[in-house]
């Protein structure tokens, strides 16, 4: 593929039963309809996972991805995806996380890794440019995540390694364990499940090799251009740099909508306690970015006094503070820091794992669990020691802490009666910081999400800053449409999704079409760019309703979002009545090209997309 940029014109594919490996050439084609990254996995996907096939049966895929733009100078590159069917959905997921790992597999000559098959003892993959090992990791098995990677660092004698590890919960196969790269997160779905499913300890990677763009001149302009939109964003030039994510808990807060004891309530009276100011002001130690990132929006935090002293982490980001904060009533921040710091040393995505705990809580208020099944704990709301406490015992698997970490569907459903109202959550991924009932595109990008409960297919931005009405119910749908071809392009090509700001917020721009065709060499048009999102988008609802009956029937929202209005604060009244919903879906459903009836993509829309052998297997 020597005639694109970008690209490194290969795949990896390791099997680790056979522990053979090869390499699996991309073509142009295969370039210009899917981009990469998200696109690349769900082609993969749909193809390589039979139908029907377990999560963590060795029939599953792994897949590690990069996009075009890794390796390059686009600022907000610094990412790499990671893609699987979700033990925790039994859906299609795509997770993404930062730091340098994405970089050094591009620069090892390499667009993706392809994992499959399961190892009979502990290993982990090593590949430095042409060289692929799979070594013995069974002294690493049972080491947290932090301390593996060091390990491996050590052993190659290569401290600029980049790696991504599983800790504890990922080696008992919690299905909320997530994966760690360095010390940023792969969090969402359960991926470090699948991982410890697979014996796979950690992935390192290195690389020696350059990635090329056609026209290094007119590359460079675009690169400082891009630097230029970015810091002179007031988000990600101001803002982000100041306080990370953490500066939208009071944001959130003053709109209403920050989602408090189990979203229960979304004002926190507390909220200031756990700000991004505080935490700022307080236990911030010094900036963090990933590679080409001028945003620096990670904060590196330690707690220098008290029951927690000594805990350090890079964050909490803002869904952290929410889940394993405001969500469980806890108003202390240091308590909420050491927790950050366990779930990652654990190997746990912190907004599953804190809303799992905020479940637990209100099970054990609403009589549903008592202090038997806690053994002995207080899980009332607000108890910051018993948060912490569960963390651990959801990685070890522990009592109480085994239920809660097969994810708060499965929870409720053992639990039985009542707690089914209590477990909010959508196609089985726990929702995270951004309010169903105050942001009305958010609910129809939850309910439409191919992950499920997630703020990343639909976005919240544009409401919740006032580009688009946040009160206005009509078009709703319709512009999810619009908001999910953005982030799937985004995904695709691997950026942040902090460019949504600067390089477009509510569609696919021109700013999109301009880097990939600079970096690639495509000629590739906005318009183009808006198949290639739907034909990719498509594609993981096709997977859905092969491997989990995906339908209009489970595009739904829990029922604390569609008939118990938000009870008090600057947004009291606000839902989404489920009557809104269905006319909102009938406009979503429209715009995508889908059946009403059903929710699947008719066989036109699928002929249009360049899918009509999709289009044959779902109708046959």
């Amino acid at each position: 593929m020597a005639v694109l940029g970008g690209y490194q014109g290969k795949i990896l594919r390791v099997n680790l039963s056979s522990r053979q490996w090869e390499s699996q050439d991309v073509d142009v084609g295969f370039a210009r309809e899917y981009l990469g990254g998200d696109g690349f996995g769900a082609r993969l996907l749909l193809d390589g996972v039979p139908t029907g096939a377990d999560a963590l049966d060795p029939a599953n895929l792994l897949i590690l991805m990069t996009g075009p733009v890794q390796g390059t100078l686009v600022p907000l590159a610094g990412r790499a995806a990671v893609i699987t069917k979700s033990p925790l959905t039994d859906g299609y997921m795509d997770s993404y996380f930062g730091g340098h790992f994405g970089f050094e597999l591009k620069y090892a000559g390499w667009d993706g890794i392809v994992i499959e098959g399961a190892a009979d003892e502990p290993v982990y993959l090593l590949v430095q440019d042409d060289l692929v090992q799979i070594r013995d990791a069974k002294h690493l098995w049972g080491k947290d995540t932090y301390a593996t990677q060091e390990e491996i660092r050590r052993e190659l004698g290569d401290p600029n390694a980049a790696t991504i590890s599983i800790g504890p919960g990922g080696e008992r196969l919690a299905r909320i364990a997530c994966m760690i790269s360095g010390v940023r997160a792969a969090g969402r779905g359960g991926t470090g499940a699948v991982m410890g499913s697979k014996k796979l300890k950690a992935v390192a990677v290195r690389g020696s090799r350059p990635v090329r763009v056609p026209d290094m001149d007119a590359f460079m302009q675009l690169a400082r251009d891009l630097f230029a939109k970015v810091r002179g964003h007031p988000g990600t030039g101001k803002s982000l740099p100041q306080f990370g994510t953490p500066g939208a808990v009071m944001v959130q807060n003053r709109l209403g909508m920050l989602g408090t004891n189990n979203w229960k309530t979304e004002v926190f009276a507390e909220a200031e306690s756990i700000s991004g100011e505080v935490l700022r002001e307080k236990f911030r130690v010094k900036d963090d970015a990933c590679s080409a990132c001028p945003v620096s929006c990670g904060k590196v935090t330690r707690v220098s006094k008290g029951p927690y002293k000594g805990f350090l982490t890079v964050g909490p980001d803002y869904e952290t503070l929410w889940a394993l904060g405001s969500n469980c009533g806890n108003a202390d921040l240091a308590s909420i820091i050491a927790a950050d710091r366990l779930c990652d040393a654990y190997g746990l995505d912190t907004i599953s794992t804190g809303a799992a705990i905020s479940f637990a809580m209100e099970c054990f208020e609403a009589g549903i669990i008592g202090q038997d099944e806690t053994d002995g704990i207080d899980l009332s709301f607000g108890n910051s020691s018993a948060v912490v406490e569960m963390v651990h015992r959801i990685a070890r698997r522990e009592g109480l802490g085994r239920l809660l970490g097969e994810g708060v569907r499965r929870a409720a459903a053992e639990l039985g009666g009542q707690a089914h109202r209590f477990a909010v959550h959508v196609k089985g991924l726990e929702v995270p910081a951004h309010s169903a009932r105050g942001v009305p595109g958010m609910a129809v990008g939850y309910a439409t999400s191919v992950r499920g409960g997630t703020h990343q297919d639909g976005r919240p931005t544009a409401e919740r800053i006032g580009v688009v009405d946040i009160n206005q119910f009509d078009g709703k749908g319709a512009y999810e449409v619009e908001i999910q071809r953005m982030t799937t392009v985004q995904d695709s090509m691997i950026l942040c999704r902090m460019a949504e700001s600067p390089y477009g917020l509510t569609e696919v721009t021109e700013t999109y079409a301009q880097i990939v065709r600079s970096v690639t060499g495509l000629d590739v048009s906005r318009e183009e760019l808006i198949v290639i999102a739907d034909r990719v988008y498509t594609l993981q609802r096709l997977f859905n309703i092969l491997h989990r009956n995906e339908s209009r029937n489970t595009d739904a929202l829990p029922q604390r979002f569609t008939s118990e209005p938000i009870p008090e604060g600057p947004a009291k009244g606000k839902y989404m009545p489920q009557e809104v919903l269905e006319r909102l879906l009938d406009e979503y459903y429209a715009k995508r090209g889908w059946d009403r009836e059903n929710g699947y993509p008719t066989k036109e829309a699928l002929v249009q997309l360049g899918l009509a052998a999709e289009a044959e297997r779902l109708l046959a």
